[in-house]
């Protein structure tokens, strides 16, 4: 878990409780602060104790093991030496390892509902739930997003009553509240540290698809991930997910994905559909301060429009490239991260409202917030035979297509949706998200252009991908 290494420990409840304490004091010698000097002990006495009752009931530890087969020497595992004796000489019989690996999670449903980071679960044979009591139960996974780092999971209580927090309003928090996390950092068992938020929607942290994230002081390690981040009246406003590090510990820059996104993913995700958000149409850049200077803002905020899909919702409400989006709903909108959070956490079929700069003036928009349509039919196919790409599946491009890779939704012709562990297209390094753009100097416009083109042989393969902002070029003898 975290960006970066490093560890530091910190006594983070009594320091609050001391700097509190000496404010208060303080305060009290000040007439400016309008306070008093405190009367009594209890006036002085600081303690998270009431809030921790009531939460850390509902926060459990999360025990995985993952079953890893390896071949008996690291040799065989080499796509050279594979290749030369076959793809199913292994070697000999493989080894089996045993992989554990340690989170935290949140009770938000007196079903035995539970939501965790995606990453403390990934790819888990077995998964072990432990609540404060010690109770121990086997868990299954409801559903998943990996792209929004969240799963839900859920245990059979045998009928028994278990506690549940309360999801809170992530917009509603400001900088300088004060938190707490709790959590099984390191296997120690449950931990409860407090803090204060320190800053709000950062967008550049590049943790998950949906870069924008609560960051908070609170001291957070590993085992922390899927924990509860909680504010004072017991809600939760955050799952603790990453830490920013130098040496693999706390330095107190903790992040935690908003409530408010963790809500949205849940509620589809028990509904039991695959997760759909609603859809802009347009896309364009941060808002910087020489692009502000140049259309007369006052400061760089914002996102300036680029491009507009055809009959998209952005198109429908009037949207323009040159128009600068400065907020969605009275949330502010301060760079491209923050639209598409806004955007992504907004229910479907519902109406939003833009407010829009536009040549010296403030505009309005409403805009109908509906599903990335369709436009041409996916027609996915299975890629096999002689050929590089044998292995991918791959789908034409449309904007629907395009949201549930989570790449450009304006990019035409013919992506790879998976390919097969050790397959031909994985060995040449093909992965899902990339858009095939030409094969042999033909421009891929669709699977069928595919189809044909290796239909017919040849003795050499030239490919040429596009990767996020990358273009990748490889050639390919047979």
């Amino acid at each position: 878990m975290g960006v970066g290494a490093g560890w530091s420990r910190f006594g983070a409840a009594r320091s609050a409780a001391l700097l509190l304490a000496f404010v208060v004091v303080a305060a009290a010698g000040s007439p400016a602060f309008g306070k008093t000097v405190p009367l009594s002990r209890e006036q002085i006495t600081f303690s998270f104790a009431p809030v921790v009752k009531k939460v850390a009931p509902a926060v459990v530890n999360i025990y995985t093991r993952t079953v890893v087969e390896q071949p008996t020497s690291p040799l065989f595992a080499d796509p050279f030496f594979r290749r030369f004796f076959g793809e199913g000489f292994m070697g000999g019989v493989p080894q089996r390892r045993i992989q554990n690996s340690l989170g935290s999670g949140v009770i938000i449903g007196a079903d035995g509902t539970i939501v965790t980071n995606y990453h403390v679960i990934k790819g888990a044979d077995q998964i072990t739930v432990v609540l404060p009591d010690r109770r121990e139960f086997e868990a299954k996974v409801v559903g998943s997003d990996e792209r929004a780092d969240i799963a839900v999971l859920r245990i059979d209580s045998g009928g028994a009553k278990l506690p549940v927090l309360e999801f809170g309003d992530s917009d509603a928090v400001e900088v300088g509240d004060l938190v707490i996390a709790i959590g099984n950092p390191f296997g120690v068992g449950q931990t409860v540290t407090s803090g204060i938020i320190s800053a709000l929607a950062r967008t550049t942290v590049g943790i998950n698809d949906y870069d924008f994230f609560i960051q908070t002081d609170a001291a957070i390690n590993p085992g922390n991930s899927g924990g509860p981040l909680v504010t004072m009246d017991g809600k939760l406003i955050g799952v603790n997910t990453a830490i920013y590090s130098q040496s693999g510990g706390s330095i107190g820059i903790g992040f935690a994905i908003p409530s408010n996104m963790v809500r949205m993913e849940v509620t589809s995700i028990l509904a039991g559909g695959r997760l759909v958000r609603p859809w802009l149409g347009a896309q364009g850049q941060t808002v910087t301060a020489d692009i502000a200077s140049s259309l007369g803002l006052q400061r760089p905020s914002g996102v300036l429009v680029n491009d507009i899909y055809k009959d998209s919702p952005a198109a429908n409400a009037g949207l323009r490239p040159g128009d600068v989006i400065l907020d969605i709903d009275n949330r502010p909108v301060d760079d491209a991260e923050s639209l598409r959070y806004r955007i992504a956490t907004k229910p479907l079929n519902t109406t939003a409202v833009l407010t829009v700069y536009r040549q010296g003036r403030q505009l309005h928009l409403p805009i109908a917030l509906t599903a990335p349509p369709e436009t041409v039919p996916r027609d996915t196919t299975k890629l096999g035979g002689d050929f590089p790409l044998s292995g991918a599946v791959v789908a034409n491009l449309s904007p629907a297509v395009a949201e549930e890779l989570g790449i450009d939704s304006f990019l035409r012709g013919v992506v790879v949706t998976s390919v097969r562990p050790g397959s031909p297209a994985s060995r040449i390094g093909v992965k899902a998200g990339d858009v095939i753009l030409r094969i042999n100097g033909t421009n891929m416009k669709s699977v069928e252009t595919l189809k044909e083109i290796i239909a017919k042989r040849a003795a050499s393969w030239q490919l040429t991908f596009r990767r996020g902002d990358r273009t990748l070029n490889l050639v390919v003898n047979d």
